[in-house]
């Protein structure tokens, strides 16, 4: 009896081992990405994004879907808010740290900025990232605060230094990430 209880526990703590080793290899968010049609003041799509939560941030990706070659400024907006004809509606970028714009300003980055989507001549382009710290929660880095945020592609390149955005242009395409509550 000794040595089936002695087996029958060493099962159970190999099975344990398995099931820790599988739940450490799974993402943070068991939720699918939420998926964002980015559009211009016509309707027409732009590009797509999806958002999802995992450990550590947010990961934020946009896929071009209509978008001529060339670079194109991507910034989280403040207000989840796609009003055309311009979209000024989305408000400023999201920078609930209070930084300078631009990951080559010293005194930035805002947790709205993005790497640049480059798009090809065959019109394909994507671009991901992680904005560290950030939730799709309420907090205080909660893309789903009170006014919500928005994804917007802009029409010419970031340079990544520029306070407040980068010199990038008019707002080109915009989707809503997080509407207000």
């Amino acid at each position: 009896m000794n040595k089936s209880l002695t087996c029958a526990a060493a099962a159970l703590i190999a099975l344990g081992a398995c099931a820790r080793d599988d739940r450490a290899v799974e993402p943070a968010s068991s939720e699918a990405p939420a998926a964002i049609a980015l559009q211009d003041p016509g309707g027409r799509q732009l590009a797509n994004g999806s958002v999802i939560e995992e450990s550590g941030g947010v990961r934020v990706r946009v896929e071009a879907a209509g978008l001529v070659a060339g670079t194109y400024a991507v910034h989280l907006h403040q207000t989840g808010l796609c009003a055309p004809p311009d979209f000024q509606s989305a408000g400023p970028h999201w920078n609930p740290t209070g930084r300078q714009h631009g990951r080559l300003n010293p005194m930035g980055p805002h947790l709205g900025d993005l790497p640049n989507l480059n798009v090809g001549a065959d019109g394909a382009g994507s671009v991901e990232f992680v904005v560290p710290g950030a939730s799709l929660g309420r907090g205080s880095r909660g893309l789903s605060d009170e006014d919500g945020t928005a994804l917007v592609v802009h029409a010419g390149p970031d340079d990544y230094r520029t306070d407040p955005s980068g010199n990038s242009g008019a707002r080109l395409a915009c989707g809503v990430i997080a509407a207000p509550r």
